[in-house]
């Protein structure tokens, strides 16, 4: 199981969140967020990728920020058609990932995940609500079951402390659940993500690893 911090804002926390070593981190770039992103990046590992959030944005700017942060995978967290992730999908380095998100209810359409198969790298499923994101709320993951791809996908929405015993049951399932991405139930604020809660998880991961 791969590990998502998301929604990261501050330098120093940055770092402090960095050292933990989580495969992902995100940086959101809609302004609208209370986490939009528009500072120095420090320099992290190599190993963590890291992964500019975007929502229905045009591909010159995200081509612009993502040569700016050198970032290793763009996650389009908007009305983002197929025909958008492939014009982006031949504009990017081969090397960078792109994943999906969908946001999710019990009324989920899993056929709308066909057209975005041969364009994507991953899926990501977030709790539908208000905002593109960051509403701290799960949905009910049996829908997970409907599931008709094999395409690995990311598993978020309102993941807490108190969710870990029922991510590591989920990922007894034969469901490919590739990572989870975490956010702002592990914050001091928006951005700010509280150290402690996050060395827990990532203690979690490896436990699960293991």
């Amino acid at each position: 199981m791969k590990l998502k911090i998301c929604g990261m804002k501050y330098p120093e926390n940055i770092l402090e969140v960095g050292s933990l070593l989580p495969d992902y981190m995100g940086f959101i770039f809609w302004e609208k967020s209370a986490r939009y992103f528009d500072g120095i990046l420090p320099e992290l590992p190599k190993s963590i990728k890291k992964t500019g959030v975007f929502v229905n944005e045009t591909i010159p700017i995200i081509l612009e920020k993502t040569e700016k942060y050198n970032l290793q995978a763009i996650q389009l967290h908007g009305h983002e058609s197929a025909a958008f992730c492939l014009e982006l999908k031949t504009k990017l380095d081969a090397s960078i990932e792109i994943i999906k998100v969908f946001s999710a209810d019990e009324n989920f359409d899993f056929s709308v995940l066909e057209p975005f198969e041969a364009v994507c790298d991953y899926f990501l499923f977030d709790t539908k609500g208000k905002l593109p994101g960051g509403n701290g709320t799960t949905f009910d993951w049996k829908i997970l079951q409907k599931y008709p791809s094999t395409k690995p996908f990311f598993l978020s929405g309102g993941i807490g402390i108190e969710e870990l015993d029922a991510v590591t049951e989920i990922l007894k399932t034969n469901l490919p659940i590739y990572a989870i991405d975490i956010n702002s139930k592990f914050e001091i604020e928006p951005g700010l993500k509280n150290i402690e809660l996050c060395r827990d998880v990532a203690l979690q991961r490896l436990k699960v690893i293991s």
